[in-house]
């Protein structure tokens, strides 16, 4: 297994390792509903440094990119960044990513751990002559700082003031005369940041960090607080043999431009499914490729993701069913094995009271 450069830090700490995309990573330390509360009330520091970066560049970047990307590019400004999907012919996800525009013909791409390979591989055969790409991967970590305290904390540390950083937004900064690139997506829902750095500033960050109170907290707890936003996991709600459409993330998929797959994706009669929010009766969890099903017994469709849900108290699950039974307020039954759960189809985000999109300000 990949290590990432904070392993020996994990380990020190009493972090519980375990394999997640390749490479061998916290899924907690003192526990996941004491992390996810962190990070919902006070400042988490999540090492995220198994993330892939693709540097791309040239004339013919930007046009490249809208081929590939579900996203629109052209209309990013610099120090704008964009969720969007990688497609392949038939419509299906080969990735989720985000894209930053560092100037007009310079962009950086963030991807999943696990498909960093293929990504690259990918993306690198799907531009022209004039696009040049670059896997930075290897010289680059990332930390994601997030929480109602993060920004504070950070004003200690970064030495340019970022309180007009928005949503979506970022900008380079510096941390001891190293030069950092801030961003603000958040994966939690809370307010929050991501730092990309060298790896030596970045282990400095995450020292002084914790020194100033911020709790380090592993996958486990950045599961359940992604899940209460209905936040996507690429290999669970999003697959290389799933529709794009069928997830619902309309905001990520221009309708108005053709990109690889766009024949599929913006036809509408090929959406079958629906991706939607499920909240249970009580604390007993759905888990991935739990059947759902009608209370008259018919197959429904299948969960992708379900968990405890520690800011609601109850348990909440993310399913694809099929179209006829994916209206709010639809009741199903999910079939665990050992027990049928009583749910009902709802609206995400199921958390909404976080943070993430508030204006810094209130913050600092």
């Amino acid at each position: 297994m990949n290590k990432t450069i904070f392993h020996d830090i994990h380990v020190s700490l009493g972090a519980k390792m375990a394999p997640f995309g390749g490479y061998l990573m916290p899924i907690l330390y003192e526990g996941i509903v004491a992390e996810h509360t962190a990070a919902r009330t006070m400042a988490a520091i999540f090492d995220t440094c198994h993330m892939g970066e693709f540097h791309i560049s040239g004339a013919t970047a930007a046009a490249d990119l809208e081929n590939l990307l579900t996203c629109r590019v052209s209309t990013l400004a610099a120090g704008q960044c964009r969720y969007g999907l990688i497609c392949n012919p038939q419509g299906g996800v080969i990735d989720d990513q985000i894209i930053y525009r560092l100037g007009e013909n310079d962009f950086l791409m963030v991807v999943n751990a696990g498909t960093q390979e293929n990504d690259f591989a990918w993306v690198a055969g799907h531009l022209g002559s004039g696009t040049r790409i670059e896997n930075v991967s290897a010289d680059t970590a990332k930390l994601d700082i997030q929480g109602p305290q993060s920004a504070r904390i950070l004003t200690s540390l970064i030495e340019e003031p970022f309180d007009d950083l928005g949503y979506y937004r970022f900008k380079h900064v510096h941390y001891h005369s190293k030069r950092v690139l801030m961003s603000r997506t958040g994966y939690t829902g809370e307010i929050g940041f991501e730092l990309y750095s060298d790896p030596d500033t970045s282990i400095k960050i995450w020292n002084d960090c914790l020194a100033r109170g911020v709790r380090p907290a592993g996958l486990g707890a950045r599961d359940t607080l992604r899940l209460e936003m209905g936040f996507p996991l690429y290999g669970h709600e999003l697959s290389a043999d799933r529709n794009a459409a069928e997830s619902g993330f309309s905001f990520a998929i221009c309708r108005d431009k053709r990109f690889i797959g766009s024949e599929i994706v913006l036809d509408d009669t090929r959406v079958c499914q629906r991706l939607v929010g499920l909240k249970l009766r009580d604390r007993r969890a759905a888990r991935e490729h739990d059947q759902t099903v009608t209370a008259a017994g018919s197959v429904a469709g299948t969960v992708t993701s379900g968990s405890f849900a520690p800011s609601l108290g109850v348990s909440v699950a993310m399913a694809y069913v099929d179209r006829a039974h994916a209206l709010p307020g639809a009741r199903l039954i999910v079939r665990t094995g050992r027990n049928e759960l009583e749910a009902e189809v709802c609206a995400t985000p199921f958390y909404k009271n976080a943070t993430g999109r508030a204006a810094l300000a209130k913050f600092l």
